[in-house]
């Protein structure tokens, strides 16, 4: 299968199989585009009658046929099924937030259910239970996850610390990262988690008016100030660290290229902005005639995200536009995924496990307690089968191999199956899919 698309004024093709990504000329483009069947295999008579029309492109493209560059067959590749282990953990450690953010998931942190804060005791014991599910697994992730996890700090600091004594028992290594809107983030605690974490993700929606909209306290009053004071100086005191600044853009600022470029002016090199995903009909949702100018605000981003990465005082990276042809994950990993349900787990305040955060609160995908240690084996078997095997929608789709299927839980909170992907979330991503790759072209180029 051969993509062919433009993007940033030039033309490029992608042979998904074998991940080949080049820049081509239009009548380069003109002749793939001829030949290249709905099934995804080359018209041979159409190359025929085309090579004497363009001898020299027929010869090029003809080369890298050969080479198994282009036009190269799929295989009948199966991914093994998980082995039951455990390497990633969603802690919420808090069902309770300081924001009322217009759009939460979580339904401002309470996840439709109660406010909760996660004991120090129950923390330690979802590591134990994580070590003890990790089998062999040397490297384990632990995200520290709410609800706004900076309102329980106690129980973070306990984990930490049990963390690191089963690391030397049991010869592990956790990386601890952490989500916030680091409204409540103190000199201390910035301490605390630069020393601690791998990862920081700081919660801000771009611009100030945008913030403001939709990130209120909750007795209603603007956050962006404090917000971005307080994540400034994280972000000062993280230094070479890693971390991430991450917004959510809805219909409230289309426009979401100016609030990812606001971010980068106020002094963030690392960046993420999500569409927001909502039922049909909510006042933040987008519409399907959205769509087309959400792709055009990708392709003005990725103009001046390659425009600026060209300079080291303006130098940043967008976390969607990041592609690396020459190292990217195994088959195996790209046909299956985040491991949500199988590899990944998210554990409640009450120590409840579900197959990752978003689906907290639907007692249908509720998978055990870490209390008693077993894993639903219905769930468990059907999220082994949440791959592109089993995704028949997926089979023809170019960006299969960069987003395995997309999200499972909007899959199933849009069609009711993890085997049906939420096609608004698809037609964005390849459109961003195809910002990377021509960004990743050009600074690659020669």
């Amino acid at each position: 299968m051969v993509h062919t698309f433009t993007c940033l004024g030039r033309n490029f093709l992608l042979d998904v199989e074998s991940g080949t990504l080049c820049g081509i000329d239009e009548n380069t483009r003109k002749f793939i585009d001829a030949i290249n069947s709905p099934n995804g295999e080359m018209n041979l008579g159409e190359f025929s009658r085309l090579s004497k029309i363009y001898p020299e492109e027929a010869q090029e493209i003809n080369e890298l046929i050969k080479a198994g560059s282009l036009f190269s067959r799929g295989t009948d590749f199966v991914p093994p099924k998980p082995d039951g282990t455990i390497k990633s953990m969603c802690l919420n450690i808090c069902h309770n937030c300081n924001l009322a953010c217009a759009y939460c998931f979580a339904d401002e942190g309470k996840y439709c259910g109660e406010k909760a804060s996660m004991s120090a005791e129950t923390a330690c014991k979802a590591l134990d239970f994580l070590a003890e599910k990790s089998g062999t697994r040397r490297n384990l992730e632990v995200d520290f996850f709410g609800g706004e996890p900076l309102m329980n700090m106690p129980a973070v600091y306990a984990a930490v610390k049990h963390g690191r004594e089963i690391e030397k028992k049991l010869n592990k290594k956790f990386r601890f990262t952490m989500t916030t809107n680091a409204v409540g983030l103190t000199d201390e605690i910035a301490d605390f988690l630069n020393r601690e974490m791998y990862n920081v993700v700081l919660s801000i929606d771009g611009r100030k008016s945008v913030h403001n909209q939709v990130r209120k306290t909750q007795n209603g009053k603007d956050s962006f100030d404090v917000v971005l004071k307080n994540a400034l100086a994280f972000r000062r005191k993280r230094g070479d660290g890693q971390y991430y600044v991450r917004g959510t853009f809805t219909a409230l600022n289309k426009d979401f290229a100016a609030d990812a470029l606001a971010l980068a002016d106020y002094g963030f090199d690392r960046l993420s902005l999500e569409p927001v995903v909502l039922p049909d009909g909510h006042p933040l949702a987008f519409a399907k005639e959205d769509i087309s100018g959400l792709c055009e605000q990708y392709e003005i981003l990725a103009a001046e995200y390659v425009k600026r990465r060209q300079n080291p005082d303006t130098w940043f990276s967008f976390f969607h536009f990041m592609v690396d042809l020459k190292n990217s994950p195994c088959l195996s990993k790209r046909y299956s995924s985040c491991g949500a349900g199988t590899e990944y787990v998210a554990v409640t305040p009450a120590g409840e496990i579900y197959p990752c955060h978003q689906f907290v609160g639907n007692e249908k995908y509720l998978m055990g307690s870490i209390f008693g240690g077993e894993i639903n084996a219905e769930i468990y078997e059907k999220f082994c089968g949440n791959n592109l095997a089993h995704k028949p929608v997926c089979k023809d789709c170019w960006a299969k191999y960069h987003c395995s299927g997309g999200c499972a839980a909007n899959a199933v909170n849009f069609n009711g199956s993890i085997q049906k992907p939420y096609e608004t979330a698809c037609e964005l991503m390849r459109k961003r899919l195809e910002c990377a790759l021509a960004a990743y072209c050009l600074e690659n180029e020669g």
